[in-house]
């Protein structure tokens, strides 16, 4: 699964009953960005503002969505690295579970 992917899967989650109504930046380096409004029910490869920005290895990122690898365990090891509103990044997990 390439970037490209993964923004066209998480905009599938982002329908209604989702849960997921703030704005997320994931950070994945040299490979780009995914931007996700939950109000606007929108995924972007854009680098807008958002209410938190997670700086994540694209591989981490695609073991934590196939439940792979624990969020909470990324974080505490490194992996994983949240700037801005934790409460924010603590809310994904609603989302996480539609793209496995």
């Amino acid at each position: 699964m390439d970037l490209a992917d993964l923004t066209a899967k998480v905009q599938g989650a982002l329908g209604a009953g989702s849960g997921f109504t703030e704005k997320v930046k994931f950070d994945f380096g040299s490979v780009g960005k995914l931007l996700i409004d939950g109000a606007a029910g929108k995924a972007t490869n854009d680098d807008g503002a958002a209410d938190a920005t997670i700086k994540v290895a694209f591989d981490d990122f695609l073991k934590m969505a196939q439940g792979a690898l624990d969020p909470t365990m990324a974080f505490m090891q490194g992996k994983l690295k949240v700037e801005g509103n934790m409460g924010v990044a603590m809310k994904l997990q609603s989302l996480f579970a539609k793209l496995k």
